[in-house]
């Protein structure tokens, strides 16, 4: 009886343990999308012209976070007024994927920075946490940004997926600096979403693997994922927010944006692009998205 007792308690921390690491990897270390796969992406689909984008007035900066590496980011500066916007790009993605957002912003006469989040591109860091180490690499480009250009400001930020909940956090949690936010296909609470994918991808009981991959996750990377929850500090953000969906999307479903403009108080605005799978609004309704930004910019900022 005690070895069957010996042989049970081991394989119920072998199995514990082996569920804790892969489903940590799996936040922690969510494959990326290589540098040229996504810059031949880019040019293909005629949203990237390497030529033109060199052209551009621009300058490199290595800016240092908080966490202890560097962030890449590029200034592009073809106007020499103070009006910019800084664009978060999505997990497995890098700055790249920001150049069709930037040149949205570029024909509205906003200056630009693109930046890599960390792991990600040309930037440091060794994990992904969707949002909680990224939100104060995104105040520290800010901050750079300031130093550089002076405080006075009129400043926007734009993100897309954790992009998007980088931007939440950032404004909730830590300081709410800009003049506008766009925020493009959020989730509203990263434990919900974990609960919602696990249920479509994951042969194992949700239950059992959300409690021990959050505590692997907390060991391992220092973090609650119950901390990544845009929904608990949307209310502190006073300045105005777009919030962008499709509803197609299936990776993060639209009633996780929805959730976070109902909960919104203050200047906010919820446009449902009708076409597009996850971060493809833009893609999929290319004038539609154009004309709601400039609208959304128009009425709450200029």
């Amino acid at each position: 009886m005690k070895k069957w007792w010996i042989a049970a308690a081991g394989l119920t921390a072998a199995y514990t343990v082996g569920i804790g690491v892969y489903f940590s990897n799996q936040i922690m270390y969510m494959k990326k999308k290589e540098d040229d796969f996504i810059k031949n992406r880019e040019i293909t689909a005629k949203r990237l012209d390497l030529a033109a984008f060199t052209r551009l007035p621009q300058t490199e900066h290595l800016i240092f976070s908080p966490a202890g590496y560097t962030v890449k980011a590029i200034f592009v500066e073809p106007y020499q007024h103070n009006k910019w916007v800084i664009i978060c790009h999505g997990v497995t993605e890098n700055k790249t994927n920001s150049i069709k957002y930037m040149n949205l912003f570029l024909k509205l006469g906003f200056n630009a920075v693109i930046y890599d989040h960390r792991r990600h591109g040309e930037s440091g860091g060794k994990t992904s946490s969707y949002g909680h180490y990224e939100k104060d690499d995104l105040k520290a480009v800010i901050d750079e940004l300031k130093k550089q250009k002076g405080d006075h400001l009129i400043l926007g930020i734009h993100g897309e997926s954790m992009g998007a909940v980088s931007m939440l956090l950032y404004a909730g949690m830590i300081e709410d600096s800009a003049d506008f936010y766009i925020a493009d296909c959020p989730f509203s609470d990263f434990e919900e979403l974990l609960t919602y994918q696990l249920q479509e991808k994951i042969p194992f009981p949700h239950r059992t693997v959300l409690p021990i991959g959050r505590f692997f996750i907390r060991l391992r990377d220092s973090y609650w994922t119950s901390e990544v929850s845009p929904q608990q500090h949307i209310q502190k953000i006073k300045k105005p927010v777009l919030f962008i969906h499709s509803e197609p999307d299936t990776f993060i479903p639209p009633s996780m944006t929805k959730e976070l403009y109902e909960l919104k108080l203050g200047p906010k605005q919820l446009y449902l692009a009708p076409r597009g799978a996850h971060a493809q609004s833009y893609i999929e309704n290319t004038e539609e998205y154009e004309k709601v930004v400039s609208q959304f910019i128009d009425q709450y900022v200029l």
